[in-house]
């Protein structure tokens, strides 16, 4: 199995929602990707969350951990050929509106943190999710 670094983060906007992306049009996550040769992991999360959401104003609150899990295959279910080292963030914006850069990223939504876990379609994003949303403050 190839392994693979990707960050991304837990983006809490100023009514205290979390930002949630949908990826390939066929699942829910965090915004989060692949890290570039020579990009540092806040690097890559930063222009992930701005290329699936259009979020570029963000304020680094503290480093939320890491896991991992399969890559997601296209048309659901897990990728046994990637597992990926998904380092998190935290940040807050007051940037309200979003529009994703990445074509292959469509949607993004202000969810309530109470909302994010059941639109999440991997289950250890849920976990993820679930483990840090207590220390979120909202």
């Amino acid at each position: 199995m190839k392994k693979s670094l990707s960050a991304g983060g837990v983006v809490l906007n100023r009514r205290g929602e979390v930002l949630v992306v949908n990826q390939n049009r066929d699942s829910w996550s965090l915004p989060k990707g692949h890290v570039d040769p020579g990009e540092s992991v806040l690097e890559a999360a930063r222009r992930e969350i701005l290329e699936e959401s259009g979020v570029n104003d963000l304020t680094l609150v503290r480093e939320l951990g890491r896991y991992e899990r399969p890559r997601i295959a296209k048309g659901g279910g897990d990728d046994p050929a990637e597992l990926k080292i998904i380092e998190m963030f935290l940040f807050k914006t007051a940037q309200m509106e979003l529009k994703p850069i990445d074509p292959d990223n469509p949607e993004a939504r202000w969810v309530p943190v109470g909302e994010v876990s059941r639109l999440l379609t991997h289950a250890k994003d849920r976990a993820f999710f679930e483990l840090v949303a207590p220390e979120l403050g909202v």
